[in-house]
């Protein structure tokens, strides 16, 4: 094989690599493995997955345009961490973009896509107090709303914004009450029910509604945003 084709190759393998140390440190951090402002070493990831420094590097570089980690050059990376101020601040641009998104994603969602909304509603109502459960189902339903909207930043910026408050969520989450949990489930089946009756501007509305509830919430509980991690 020409030095060429060996080099290929190499890449290739770094890239694959590169994508699965991405996967299982994004899925860490979603579970509250890696907590906010917790150190992540590239010696570790790379004894761990048994690979080079490489795609160690590309991995984190790939995490770091997602919103999930902060990567300062010569020094190291961390599980990116807002305060309050920020989180509230995303909160407000999720609350007027993802109405935005949805609006360009429903007219393409049709009966089949609507009805698996609603499963995915159903679902949710379904876990009662498992967070994990929850937050997984939650995110594929709100993800799947907007599959319909094609979109040239809009898509990938909500995503963003989504991966940065991921971890404060959990934390949100894990203290909700019952009535917190219904009322959550409630403004699913009540977006789903807006979608099949064509009422786009409705459900719109019941999304933002959805998420000003939550970023209101949020403040109440500073104590999320004050946590300090360890390094691991």
């Amino acid at each position: 094989m020409s030095a060429d084709g060996t080099a290929e190759q190499s890449r290739a393998r770094d890239g694959d690599a590169g994508a699965r140390i991405a996967l299982a440190v994004r899925e860490g951090i979603m579970a509250g493995e890696y907590p906010p402002g917790a150190r992540i070493r590239q010696e570790n990831l790379a004894e761990q997955f048994g690979a080079s420094r490489v795609p160690v590097r590309e991995a984190l570089r790939q995490l770091e345009y997602e919103g999930l980690v902060r990567v300062v050059a010569n020094t190291g990376a961390w599980v990116s961490r807002l305060t309050l101020e920020e989180c509230e601040e995303v909160y407000q641009m999720r609350e007027r973009l993802e109405p935005l998104l949805l609006h360009y994603s429903a007219p393409a969602l049709d009966a089949a896509a609507i009805a698996g909304l609603a499963q995915l509603a159903q679902r949710i109502s379904s876990v009662g107090a498992d967070t994990d459960a929850f937050l997984a189902l939650d995110r594929e339903f709100h993800m799947a709303s907007y599959k319909g909207a094609h979109t040239a930043q809009l898509s990938d910026l909500i995503e963003k914004l989504w991966n940065t408050t991921a971890p404060y969520r959990r934390a949100y989450v894990s203290k909700w009450d019952a009535d917190s949990r219904k009322i959550a489930h409630e403004e699913h089946h009540l977006m789903v029910a807006a979608l099949r009756d064509g009422d786009s501007e409705d459900a719109e509305r019941i999304l933002a509604g959805h998420i000003r509830r939550t970023r209101r919430q949020l403040a109440r509980h500073p104590d999320i945003f004050d946590v300090e991690s360890s390094g691991r």
